[in-house]
């Protein structure tokens, strides 16, 4: 007599971490943290380091634009920060009393029987605040943040000779990069911008640095971002993404979700697991 065997293969599930950014992503731009944070950092720049009120705003957004914070600009060009002094500037005015607890994002994790690990390009401090105000603190495995990928970067990193070209600029008597005059010339490149020490995105030796520090394998990793060049880095190491905050489907992302609450109706197959 011949035996038919029921028993269904067990298929391992297509992911085995949930990797996610933590600020526009777990909770909405609309909460105007974002703006505030600019702001703090203009004042730094301008009450810590002396720089012109006029520049500030211009040079931040030339520093976030080419070296993915404004922190790993500042050092690249010439800045010796206290970094320690720059978070709690930059973050302790923070509105963090606009963040709820969010209950239906918390079931949602919860319910996923997948490891779930925050990568971010803030510091600790921050990242728990914003967790702990959530009520998301105990949902996540682990933190990846600015301390994890940046233990020892107490000096300018540079490839060569050709790397930093310093000029006066910005501040009374000190020698810096001009950033700014560096890109009014015509034909001004990123490639001859000064090497920066700090380890953030959307630079892709963080995402892969990132990924060994926390044992991820990017080929079963999911991503969740609201930045799209970090999504789009986050592709080239191989991860799958999803873009969060949009519904418009850019190069780079798997996925897009309007809202992080949108999570179940986009990826039902993450509970079928």
């Amino acid at each position: 007599m011949e035996y038919k065997s029921y028993n269904k293969q067990v298929r391992r599930p297509k992911y085995d971490c949930l990797l996610f950014d933590l600020d526009d992503t777990l909770y909405p731009v609309t909460s105007g943290l974002a703006t505030v944070c600019c702001n703090n950092i203009e004042d730094f720049m301008v009450h810590k380091l002396g720089v012109d009120r006029n520049l500030a705003s211009e040079l931040g957004y030339l520093l976030y634009k080419n070296y993915g914070t404004v922190l790993a600009g500042l050092k690249a060009i010439g800045y010796d920060i206290d970094t320690e002094e720059y978070f709690r500037v930059v973050h302790q005015r923070l509105p963090y009393a606009k963040l709820k607890p969010d209950p239906v994002l918390r079931s949602l994790l919860l319910s996923l029987p997948i490891r779930k690990v925050i990568f971010t390009n803030a510091d600790k401090v921050h990242a728990v605040k914003v967790l702990s105000c959530l009520g998301l603190k105990d949902c996540f495995e682990d933190i990846i943040c600015y301390e994890t990928l940046n233990l020892i970067n107490n000096r300018t990193v540079s490839d060569g000779e050709d790397d930093i070209q310093l000029s006066t600029t910005l501040t009374g008597g000190g020698k810096f990069f001009d950033i700014i005059s560096h890109f009014s010339q015509p034909n001004a490149s990123a490639s001859l911008l000064p090497k920066t020490p700090v380890v953030c995105k959307p630079c892709q030796h963080a995402i892969e640095k990132a990924l060994k520090i926390g044992n991820i394998d990017p080929q079963r990793t999911l991503f969740f971002e609201d930045s799209v060049r970090n999504i789009q880095s986050g592709k080239l190491v191989g991860l799958d993404t999803v873009l969060v905050g949009t519904s418009k489907r850019i190069e780079g992302a798997d996925y897009v979700l309007r809202s992080i609450h949108n999570i179940r109706d986009a990826l039902p197959e993450l509970w079928l697991a």
